[in-house]
């Protein structure tokens, strides 16, 4: 039998309810989906650490049989092709997203032609939703609480009491 093992990679700084989104759809459509947590990003200085990513991730997808949450650095092919996964899942918002990860995705297969990037749109009432904006709305004092799952809530709460 064959089966399919996909990652999910980015930063998740943090976590939304369109990442939880496109995981719960990843999973139905591959046999093992691996959230991918890269620990070297270019995105500046993150609201939360790698370690409490993990541990956020890790509790809102106990409940898939098929999802592990890891980190990596480095090359995300070279971190695929250590968890024998044979693609990569990518969400879509915008056409803006699609210009970039189109990019990201030609220079993976250049990297190794043995792994598929798949596209996915999220839900429609997440595609405006980014990490980079519940972080700017939540630290204004505006209200995330639809947009990210509760465990996040709390942890972006104590954050602010710190």
């Amino acid at each position: 039998m064959h089966t399919v093992k996909a990652v999910y990679p980015g930063t998740f700084d943090p976590l939304t309810n369109g990442h939880l989104d496109l995981i719960a759809r990843g999973a139905q459509i591959v046999d093992e989906l691996v959230v991918g947590i890269l620990r070297n990003s270019e995105k500046g200085n993150p609201l939360f650490s790698v370690e409490e990513r993990l541990e956020m991730i890790s509790e809102a997808t106990a409940h898939f049989g098929n999802v592990s949450v890891m980190t990596f650095n480095g090359l995300l092919v070279e971190f695929c092709k250590a968890q024998g996964a044979k693609a990569v899942l990518r969400g879509i918002r915008a056409i803006s997203d699609y210009e970039y990860e189109f990019q990201m995705a030609m220079m993976n297969r250049k990297l190794d032609p043995n792994i598929e990037t798949l596209f996915m749109m999220p839900a429609e009432k997440y595609t405006y939703v980014s990490s980079r904006l519940i972080k700017g709305v939540f630290q204004l004092g505006g209200d995330v609480t639809a947009l990210v799952p509760p465990l996040v809530v709390e942890r972006l709460k104590a954050k602010n009491r710190e």
